[in-house]
């Protein structure tokens, strides 16, 4: 009989900045422990990090998805639990990209980590792509009021121009 963690959602993390001082930012930091939690907690089988955002040959800063790893394994998530994806750039490429990781891993379903207002989004272009996922959304501290508008009225330009323009379509 199959454990009941193997018909568990992989996690796939959505990448978020690394600075050029290697330091993570706040939305990189919550994702990933975020995905180290639900693994923690059997609710997925694996973690799929996702993101380069390195600029070129010289940056020697860790990619997005190795920085996600790192917090990853530090939270307690063994190496073989943990995939990379490193060459995305933006959140369609995050999920395109992680496409042949999934079905190398056999996983039966996703689930998307990243923040809530960037959830929607994400969760569109993975169903443009064929992918039947869900979301799950780190807490964090509250925004202040121009950064709360700030991140939503930028998603909701990004959702409008993914929808109007087909941006994740196959």
């Amino acid at each position: 009989m199959k454990n009941a963690v193997d018909h568990a959602p992989v996690a796939v993390v959505l990448g978020a900045r690394v600075w050029a001082d290697g330091k993570v930012s706040a939305s990189l930091r919550r994702r990933a422990e975020h995905a180290a939690n639900l693994w923690l907690a059997a609710k997925v089988r694996a973690i799929i990090a996702c993101g380069d955002g390195r600029t070129g040959i010289s940056d020697t800063r860790p990619s997005e998805a190795q920085a996600i790893a790192e917090i990853c394994r530090l939270a307690g998530v063994p190496e073989g639990a943990i995939f990379l994806e490193e060459q995305s750039g933006t959140t369609e490429e995050n999920l395109r990209f992680a496409r042949p990781v999934l079905k190398q891993i056999g996983a039966k379903g996703v689930m998307i980590v990243t923040d809530r207002y960037h959830a929607p989004r994400a969760r569109l272009v993975a169903r443009r792509i064929g992918l039947n996922a869900q979301s799950s959304c780190p807490t964090h501290a509250p925004l202040t009021f121009r950064t709360w508008i700030r991140l939503i009225l930028r998603e909701i330009a990004a959702y409008v121009w993914y929808a109007l323009s087909g941006k994740g379509g196959r």
